[in-house]
């Protein structure tokens, strides 16, 4: 319920708009659970909004900690589903990796939660406990707040669309936990219509693809939605993105042996590249139980970062967190067990 609902169902029994904005106040600034931890109202208050309501909170059902102190949440839902969460801590932030799913709407082979069928969409609040749960974590057991968000959990947000932007309202927002947008990025395996949709409505958080091919035919072969959402539609829905928000995009990319570790797959990343000011994520491989995606060799990487770097494009390898306890890149799929923390 909004605030203004709040309110309105106070005046609406009498009593006074405030007591909607302390009842929201404790749901979005405390995170409150329950009616009991709204210790600034009477206890006949909280009785009639036990009986007129429920808090469907998340709760964080098992947690792993990796061997790097990556931190991984299986998080159950109100209706006993689950999706997974993960802390990634470094020296100088922490950044929490969420899911906006169920399972997931696309079909990308290499990814795990690829391999569950969408059951359905998070909702804002759902996906805003999800931060909540994991700044507490890292308060913690880090001594320091959240200082990143990364929609690169389970599901794609885009097909989530407004619940994301909901759930992004909120955490950036005073009453909430009032992070900046510019600590907050929104992965997609792209969406063209959706994107050019978000670079309408001037948000201001960043935006990442996951790409992992600049050639049609094999990025089809790896994400096959990309038949429906081709290479030239997304590249057109990027450079929109750019000429509306000004914001350079990510592109996350994972090379694999015998799929796109030729020097023809380097030459198309570079043009692709070209077309809005950009920068690469070289990521590697998680491995999820299928022997068809396999790490390409170290000097196949090196190849692409030379190649970037000669035609003046940042690259970064980016090595992965939390494998051990399948939470990197890829690895989110429900296979959680319980460990003592």
């Amino acid at each position: 319920m909004t605030k203004e609902q709040l309110q309105q169902f106070f005046v609406s029994q009498g009593d006074k708009s405030f007591r909607g904005t302390q009842v929201y106040e404790w749901l979005w600034g405390k995170g409150a659970h329950s009616f009991e931890d709204m210790t600034n109202i009477s206890k006949d208050t909280r009785q009639m909004l036990n009986d007129n309501f429920v808090i469907n909170h998340i709760r964080v059902d098992q947690m792993q900690r990796s061997s790097d102190g990556t931190i991984k949440n299986a998080v159950k839902l109100h209706d006993d589903l689950t999706v997974e969460s993960v802390l990634i801590p470094t020296k100088t932030r922490t950044t929490a990796c969420v899911s906006s799913q169920v399972g997931c709407s696309l079909d990308c082979k290499f990814c795990a939660t690829a391999k569950l069928k969408r059951m359905r969409n998070l909702n804002p609040d759902e996906i805003y406990d999800q931060v909540v749960a994991i700044d507490n974590e890292s308060r913690l057991y880090f001594d320091k707040p959240l200082s990143n968000i990364v929609f690169m959990g389970m599901g794609e947000p885009l097909m989530n669309y407004n619940n994301v932007l909901k759930a992004i309202e909120m955490i950036t927002s005073p009453e909430g936990l009032g992070m900046s947008p510019k600590r907050i990025t929104v992965s997609t395996s792209g969406v063209p219509k959706m994107i050019k949709k978000m670079a309408d409505e001037e948000v201001k958080f960043k935006l990442a693809v996951s790409l992992h091919s600049a050639i049609d035919e094999v990025r089809t072969s790896i994400m096959p939605f990309n038949a429906t959402f081709p290479l030239k539609d997304l590249r057109e829905s990027l450079e929109y993105w750019y000429a509306m928000t000004g914001s350079r995009i990510t592109y996350e990319y994972v090379v694999w042996k015998g799929i796109n570790d030729s020097k023809n797959d380097v030459d198309a990343l570079v043009r692709f590249c070209k077309y809005v000011p950009c920068k690469v994520n070289l990521i590697e491989y998680n491995p999820i139980g299928d022997d068809h995606f396999m790490q390409a060799p170290e000097e196949t990487t090196n190849l692409y970062v030379r190649e970037l770097e000669r035609n003046h494009i940042t690259c970064t390898v980016r090595r992965s967190r939390g494998k051990d306890i399948d939470a990197a890149c890829g690895q989110l799929a429900n296979k959680s067990k319980e460990v003592t923390v």
